[in-house]
């Protein structure tokens, strides 16, 4: 078939710039299916409207079916048609934009190591501007009219912009050459004028003197603004560094290498080198390389970061075993079924990567935002230089000058820039003291939106451990027997055995004289002086000829009935006692869901149990049968968030698992339980320390009060905006002859900032 060319895609392009395909021409249909997805890292981004700049420039190019682009992760996300376009050309084609798209592979360690380069140079441009920073101000403030104080003013200042500050006037003129701008271009502009300005007064003060105007200098609002802004970027990107951690620690679960059996013999092998079909031997404590199935031998399995639930598994020959899971007593060897990507990890993986590479609600409005306030600002100051200079009797280029510097000075982004990240970091403070923590933004904005909850089950509502509830004796409870029990236990591997010996280890001691055998899939024998004793399962007794007595059938039966698990204690005549062993329900969480379906939420419990076992939890935490799905896989935790997305629900996920990791990371909230695992936390935009559920209540009005904080800074940075611009471009003089000092305006745009950090710290009094 013919391939698809650029003159077809840009005939068929739509209002939004993306391509339309026509049903009827197969040719296109057929090039449409063969649309890659490629993630590819971008430099040079600072602020909301250069994601913006480079998202349109990706989404205008002929054959780019869809783009996303994520300041936080410094990725964009395009899918388009290789048959139209090359990687080489959208290279090229957001450089022209003035920024850097890379589209060389590089590993995992290339990519930190740029990353914590450029982390410690904007830390050292930050601590060196503020130190320079610090005595400008104090000079400008109460020592202005000493000897020389221009001059010192000006030698503390020329660093700042010069060195500390190049990036911001080297990317303003990147955007300049392409006709664009960010906020790049306000920082450089404000305070490039205030100190060429500065610098002309400090060496020709008579040029004002002579028309009776005092020479000022405005040397410390070129530093100071730069240094803040410096201060935030750097806050900033500290912070977009932990969002790569969930994905290397998912990543840090597959070994590097495995043991394969080549010819007979054991080899060991890189993981990429691994194929289809390999057969691959795991040794007792080894994480599984590859998705399988076993075809020699068996072992008890940890797979919680799959299933969530505590308990190894136990299997053998036929069973299927998963890449990052952990083997644990036994030795056995597996063919490799699924490799790289395709694992289930892997799937888990790109789940997450492609959740925390979506863009968040908010950015929408600061893109919005930050695509109008740039230029507007500088289109303000030039009309206003202008209209003084045509406008004014006398000295209308002085007035001109002064009134456009003041402009630029008081329109500052500075306390625009402090407005979220103050608000933040007060509320993070606040609620880390309240055993809450909070990760961005994103989850401030959506938590007080939240419609419905869905809790994961082990761990999140139950504690996540086995615990004996109880032991039933049919025969006298002797000190004997229980000792002989807690020491055959002892020398068992089973994950129930640390749990029969917690229960019982104050009231025993140890018997060294017992000799002990494992039976795969049925339990251990303990032999002490040639009498034996079973702890296992029933099928382990009735090989035995043990007979169960009505009494004892009717315990069993109820024990497994309420979803609890059993190990049955016997000598070679009769049963001795059974072990119930279940994972009990926290004491907290029937109080917190109370409290979350009395605020109108719709609360969900997801489980890797079966129906039955997920009901009789349900049934006791006043969930509702409907809102119970049993017998999940850690991907369909995930298609069930989004179908409840899809339905309009605002979704709170909370999980403390490796296999709710994708789905907290599609919720719109992520919330995990700190004893939970480290990559659910890593994920997760709020963790619940103690793992209280009556903590997502406050939780949830933190979040309200902060997102009610990052709004009223938003109202107080954008005010001063809104009223000082206007006085700044002298709409007063007419009216009384006032006009806006420079100097006043930069006492201004610090007042706004004052009033931002002000009211962020207000947030610490409020009460959740």
């Amino acid at each position: 078939m013919a391939p698809l060319n650029n003159k077809s895609v840009l005939s068929n392009k739509n209002l939004t710039g993306k391509p339309t395909f026509t049903k009827t021409d197969k040719n296109i249909l057929f090039t449409e299916t063969q649309a890659i997805k490629a993630d590819f890292p971008v430099n040079g981004m600072s602020c909301a409207s250069c994601v913006a700049h480079v998202q349109s420039t990706l989404s205008k190019q002929p054959g780019v079916t869809n783009s996303s682009v994520n300041l936080a992760t410094t990725t964009a996300h395009v899918e388009y048609l290789p048959s139209v376009i090359t990687p080489e050309k959208l290279k090229k084609a957001v450089e022209e934009a003035g920024y850097e798209l890379i589209i060389e592979e590089r590993d995992d360690t290339e990519i930190e190591i740029i990353r914590n380069k450029h982390l410690s140079e904007l830390k050292r441009n930050c601590i060196l501007s503020l130190i320079f920073a610090t005595p400008l101000v104090v000079i400008a403030m109460f020592f202005h009219t000493m000897p020389y104080a221009n001059y010192i003013m000006w030698i503390l200042s020329t660093p700042i912009i010069f060195i500390f500050g190049k990036q911001f006037f080297v990317n303003a003129w990147k955007q300049a050459k392409h006709l664009s701008s960010n906020m790049d271009t306000l920082v450089a502009l404000s305070t490039g004028t205030a100190y060429l300005f500065s610098v002309f007064n400090t060496l020709y003060p008579s040029f004002w003197t002579s028309k009776g105007l005092e020479p000022h200098v405005y040397f410390e609002v070129s530093g100071v603004v730069i240094a803040f802004v410096l201060l935030g970027r750097y806050l900033e990107d500290k912070a977009k560094k932990g969002t790569a951690t969930a994905i290397k620690q998912l990543i840090g679960l597959q070994p590097k290498t495995a043991t394969v059996v080549k010819n007979g013999q054991f080899a060991e092998t890189p993981i990429k080198e691994i194929q289809i079909g390999d057969e691959i031997v795991v040794k007792p404590g080894e994480k599984i390389a590859v998705d399988g199935k076993i075809v020699k031998g068996n072992s008890f399995i940890d797979e919680s970061m799959i299933s969530g639930e505590p308990l190894p598994v136990e299997k053998g020959e036929g069973k299927k075993v998963f890449a990052g899971t952990i083997n644990q007593t036994g030795s056995f060897h597996f063919v490799a079924e699924k490799v790289g990507k395709n694992t289930l990890l892997g799937q888990i993986i790109k789940m997450v990567q492609e959740a925390q590479g979506s863009q968040a609600p908010i950015q929408k409005t600061v893109d919005k935002i930050s695509g109008i306030f740039i230029p507007i600002i500088a289109i303000i100051a030039i009309i206003t230089f202008l209209a003084w200079f045509f406008l004014a009797e006398s000295n209308g280029f002085t007035q001109g000058l002064l009134s456009m510097v003041t402009v630029l000075v008081i329109a500052c982004p500075c306390a625009l820039g402090l407005a979220t990240p103050t608000a933040i970091m007060v509320g993070i403070g606040k609620g880390a003291t309240n055993g809450i923590l909070i990760k961005g933004a994103e989850a401030l904005e959506k938590a007080q939106k939240v419609t419905a909850i869905v809790l994961d089950k082990t761990g999140t509502i139950t504690e996540g451990k086995p615990l004996v509830t109880a032991i039933k004796w049919f025969t006298e409870a002797t000190p004997q027997l229980k000792n002989i029990l807690f020491s055959i236990e002892s020398y068992s591997g089973h994950p129930l055995a640390d749990a029969i010996k917690t229960y019982l280890k104050d009231e025993t001691q140890l018997n060294k004289d017992i000799s002990t055998t494992t039976i795969p899939g049925r339990g251990i024998v303990g032999d002490i002086n040639g009498e034996k004793y079973f702890i296992g399962n029933i099928k382990m007794l009735e090989e035995q000829g043990i007979i169960f007595k009505q009494e004892e059938k009717e315990w069993i039966e109820n024990e497994t009935d309420n979803s609890n698990s059993i190990a049955l204690f016997a000598n070679t005549i009769s049963l001795l006692a059974i072990i119930t062993i279940t994972d009990s329900i926290k004491p907290t969480s029937l109080e917190a869901i109370k409290k979350m379906k009395s605020q109108g939420l719709k609360v969900y419990m997801l489980t890797g149990d079966g129906k039955r076992s997920a009901n009789l939890i349900a049934k006791q935490i006043r969930i509702r049968e409907e809102h119970v799905i049993a017998s999940v896989l850690p991907a369909q935790k995930t298609e069930f968030i989004k179908e409840l997305k899809n339905k309009g629900e605002v979704v709170a996920m909370v999980g403390d698992g490796i296999n709710d990791s994708g789905a907290l990371a599609t919720a719109d909230v992520s919330i995990a339980m700190g004893k939970g695992s480290d990559i659910a936390m890593d994920v997760a935009q709020i963790t619940i320390i103690s793992s209280d559920l009556n903590k997502l209540h406050q939780a949830i009005e933190l979040s309200k009060a902060t997102v009610r904080t990052i709004r009223q800074n938003l109202f107080w940075a954008f005010i001063y905006n809104i009223i000082g611009i206007p006085i700044a471009a002298g709409i007063l003089y007419p009216i009384n002859g006032f006009l806006l000092n420079p100097m006043i305006a930069g006492a201004a745009m610090a007042l706004s900032s004052v009033s931002v950090v002000t009211n962020s710290l207000l947030l610490k009094t409020k009460k959740i």
